[in-house]
């Protein structure tokens, strides 16, 4: 089970990219087939950042969904009419592998404890900011 859809490909690039991407026989249509390729090839290096946690996850973290779509997009472009631009390499190079490294060395997390329950996050009862100031021009 991959941690994005082609459906959210399709939501977050456009129809008209995703078929840019995947429509290797100029049939005019997304193909699913090569779209679901590159998600699963996408989760499973995600997966390899994630050792540190139990997979499958019950609930997918929103995250990984965008990254999944990140890294699924960058791979299509190797084999797609579509260029490479700084962009599609910034958000896989720059935004995905850095968000996964870091999620790897415990600095960033998913929102979901090792032992794969969801961490509870509480409720803010209240916010009263401080008296003094924390910064000043010195």
């Amino acid at each position: 089970m991959s941690y994005a859809t082609v459906a959210d490909m399709v939501a977050r690039f456009g129809e008209d990219t995703m078929i840019q991407l995947t429509d290797q026989q100029r049939t005019g249509e997304v193909n699913h087939d090569a779209a679901q390729l590159a998600l699963e090839d996408a989760t499973a290096e995600i997966n390899g950042y994630l050792g540190r946690y139990p997979l499958p996850f019950a609930e997918i973290p929103p995250i990984l969904t965008r990254l999944c779509c990140d890294i699924a997009r960058y791979r299509l472009c190797s084999t797609s009419a579509v260029l490479m631009n700084e962009d599609i390499l910034n958000k896989y190079r720059v935004d995905a592998l850095g968000m996964l490294k870091s999620i790897a060395n415990g600095l960033v997390t998913l929102g979901v404890k090792t032992d794969g329950a969801q961490v509870d996050t509480g409720d803010v009862v209240e916010f009263a900011p401080g008296s003094g100031r924390v910064f000043g021009r010195r």
